[in-house]
């Protein structure tokens, strides 16, 4: 079973650069969306980003201008550059790849936000 592997966490200055990658322990065929969700302790998921088929991008508002999703098909990679980070995207984030058929999930990885 394909797992989902995420890095790129860590701890950050306000103001400052991450960039999270998401890589898949073998191939997934019919990706139709790859994005990123965000989880706070006692809060449900919460969408971040999205690529879909043709390239189109959507983000949540909080967000939009400061991070980027991209993605590699060949490698069936997701990444999401962050920059001008706040402490309010103090977060486990997670990467999701969905088919026709199932979606995925990887375990997370924490990004904080603190001076």
């Amino acid at each position: 079973q394909v797992q989902l592997m995420e890095s790129g966490g860590g701890l950050v200055q306000p103001g400052g650069s991450l960039k999270l990658s998401c890589v898949p322990s073998g191939s997934i065929s019919g990706i139709v969306a790859m994005a990123w969700f965000r989880q706070t302790p006692g809060n449900e998921r919460e969408f971040v980003a999205k690529i879909v088929g043709g390239g189109q991008t959507d983000y949540v508002e909080s967000v939009k201008g400061r991070f980027t999703i991209s993605r590699n098909l060949a490698r069936n990679q997701v990444y999401l550059q962050m920059n001008t980070l706040k402490p309010e995207d103090t977060a486990v984030y997670y990467c999701h790849i969905k088919t026709p058929w199932r979606a995925y999930w990887g375990q997370g990885t924490q990004v904080t936000v603190s001076s």
